[in-house]
């Protein structure tokens, strides 16, 4: 009797190594909300049951500097998602890796010497609260909030205090020079978070906000009739978010099967249909999916990510410079 529980028990050890070997572990630092990493998850297990995700969240910029403090010891195996000026700042800590279907991203949306890739992209746009209007007429233009009448209506994010309103004033800079910030400056509200402009406007408290398109989506799709999305007619700015298997990876073939699952179609629809995140893929239908409409529709002004990376000093500098002319 005892020899047959022996032999029960090193079945079932044996069952068990067996499933762990099978299982595949891997680390996740991401600076994603948890309704989006749980909805990327859910999508790439379809793809990889086998995966064992294991996520740690926090921001951007701690996220990194934890990738850099751990770099003779990584803890973790892929950092998902992070704009690419920052992703650049950080390239000694990124390990290289060409996925199978690269070829339905842009080149726009990879880095350079495939370190990282592009899992969505964040279109800036002007979130309009029409209650709040109050007879103005609906801004079409980003020159439309430099008028007089637009001062103390509208909010914009410090960019400082968020790397999608950075891209955003560096935007107006590119495309209006110091003259233009001066005048954005001398009329918005300035928040401290991006939460807080999108927030803001769906409360009514300001008439508008600059900000992100799939935050403005939220208030839209969730019956808020009156907030409407503003492409302005001289162009959209574009923050593409990108993913990179972390340099010395401990779970290496794990974090390349949890790469490709997060850049799959499969993937990426399910947070453009749940989340508004719009995707890189080109193989996705945005507007036949959602009310967005598709990125080719949209009047993009050219932004250099590299460029704005590398000028962020000068611009926050700039943008310091036009907000203490409006005091």
């Amino acid at each position: 009797m005892q020899l047959k529980h022996l032999l029960q028990h090193s079945v079932l050890a044996a069952a068990l190594a067996t499933g762990a070997a099978q299982a595949q572990n891997v680390v996740l630092y991401s600076s994603n909300n948890t309704e989006t990493i749980e909805t990327a998850l859910e999508a790439v297990r379809q793809h990889a049951p086998k995966l064992n995700v294991q996520p740690v969240t926090g921001g951007t910029g701690t996220m990194m500097k934890r990738i850099e403090a751990e770099a003779q010891n990584p803890r973790g195996d892929l950092f998902w998602s992070g704009g690419f000026g920052t992703l650049g700042a950080y390239r000694q800590h990124l390990q290289p890796y060409r996925p199978a279907d690269l070829d339905k991203i842009p080149a726009e949306f990879r880095g350079p010497d495939d370190l990282w890739v592009g899992t969505n992209v964040h279109v800036m746009v002007m979130m309009v609260n029409e209650r709040q209007l109050k007879g103005l007429p609906a801004p079409a233009t980003w020159t439309d909030l430099m008028q007089p009448q637009w001062k103390n209506k509208f909010a914009i994010t410090d960019p400082s205090k968020s790397g999608t309103a950075y891209m955003l004033v560096y935007g107006l800079y590119k495309q209006f020079g110091q003259e233009g910030l001066d005048k954005i400056a001398a009329n918005a509200v300035i928040t401290a978070s991006s939460g807080t402009t999108y927030k803001g406007v769906a409360a009514g408290e300001y008439a508008a906000g600059l900000t992100l398109e799939y935050a403005a989506q939220e208030y839209v799709a969730g019956g808020q009739k009156e907030i409407k999305l503003v492409y302005p007619s001289e162009g959209s700015y574009l923050a593409p978010e990108g993913m990179f298997i972390i340099k010395g990876a401990k779970n290496a073939d794990a974090a390349r099967a949890l790469y490709d699952g997060l850049l799959s179609k499969e993937s990426q629809q399910a947070q453009l249909v749940n989340n508004f995140r719009r995707p890189t893929r080109t193989d996705i239908p945005v507007a036949s999916l959602t009310t967005l409409p598709d990125l080719k529709s949209i009047k993009i002004f050219p932004i250099d990510q590299d460029a704005a990376a590398k000028e962020y000093e000068a611009v926050v500098a700039a943008w310091n410079q036009a907000v203490s002319k409006a005091k």
